[in-house]
């Protein structure tokens, strides 16, 4: 009994030593595997950031990453090496996140990622308070973060062709500087209030959304002087669109409005509207032209129809 003992004794100090080396030997496997990916993680970034590096130019005084075509669905994190950067150009990389550390490029000018895949915006785009331009169309947007309004160089916003975007956060009204907004081809059924309330706009594309109407306050945009709203569901228009002394061109072109109001004869800056493709009610044919170069500067459904057709309503109506 004694010698059966004193062999399983035996048995069990040799098992837990070969259980040690055998740990420790796991534990340095598991190190030089650690390190082996470290290494290959550091030669990627230094490959990424010299690929990166390739991409930059010095144009009209700017830094500025330029990329298209290629596949970057992902930006890594070694493009803080180029923290300088003015501008970003990323068209058609199938870019799918803008990163977080968006934030820390404070000298950026413009971010242009417009034609990717970008789903969201992060909050950290608000940190960019020298950014003038910021174009996004193209992607897959479904909505607009309230930071953005705290990018107060903005000048420039262009979110076209997301085809989810529905509404602006009010924030958005902060920003001073905003003149250009393009909107197209997204799912927007009313005016936002936000644009309403900006004091420098001027050029504004909605064409392609569900806009049913326009408000009554629209004469608040005072400074707009051009106003794209082809391809909605517009039925009438507010009486207030006659205050609007800045707008010199107004597409209306594939809407379902019946009637052009009188009070868009005071709009005496309009150089170029149209009324293409609505279901008007009155059928008005302008006068023949005197010489052809007249005729090809004559364009139906534009400022001389648009004449033309609110003196025959008046007519209609026995107010002339």
């Amino acid at each position: 009994m004694a010698e059966t003992a004193v062999c399983l004794g035996t048995f069990t100090a040799v098992k837990t030593l070969w259980e040690v080396r055998i740990h420790k030997i796991n534990e340095e496997l598991q190190r030089e595997k650690e390190f082996r990916q470290r290494l290959l993680l550091v030669w990627e970034e230094r490959a990424a950031l010299a690929k990166l590096k390739e991409k930059v130019i010095n144009e009209g005084g700017r830094a500025i990453l330029r990329i298209e075509e290629e596949e970057w669905k992902t930006l890594p994190s070694c493009l803080l090496k180029l923290i300088h950067l003015q501008e970003w150009q990323l068209h058609r990389t199938s870019l799918q996140k803008i990163p977080q550390f968006i934030g820390r490029f404070h000298s950026l000018v413009v971010l242009d990622l417009s034609r990717n895949s970008i789903e969201s915006v992060p909050k950290e785009i608000g940190q960019l308070t020298s950014l003038q331009e910021l174009l996004l169309s193209y992607n897959r947007i479904k909505s607009v973060p309230k930071e953005i309004s705290n990018c107060i160089s903005l000048e420039r916003l262009e979110l076209a062709v997301n085809r989810s975007i529905c509404d602006l956060p009010p924030q958005l009204s902060d920003l001073k500087k905003l003149s250009h907004i393009d909107l197209c081809m997204n799912q927007f059924t009313a005016i936002p209030p936000a644009l309403l309330n900006m004091p420098n706009l001027e050029w504004l594309d909605m064409g392609g959304n569900k806009l049913q109407e326009l408000p009554d306050t629209i004469d608040r945009m005072e400074n707009l002087h051009t106003l794209w709203l082809q391809r909605n569901e517009i039925n009438s228009l507010p009486e207030a669109i006659g205050n609007m002394k800045n707008l010199s061109t107004l597409v209306l072109s594939n809407n379902k409005l019946k009637d052009i109001p009188a009070c868009m004869k005071n709009l005496t800056n309009l150089r170029f509207v149209n009324f293409r493709d609505n279901p008007l009610e009155l059928e008005v044919t302008l006068p023949p032209c005197e010489n052809t170069e007249e005729e090809e500067q004559q364009e139906m459904f534009g400022i001389d129809f648009m004449h033309m057709y609110i003196q025959e309503s008046l007519k209609k109506t026995g107010m002339v």
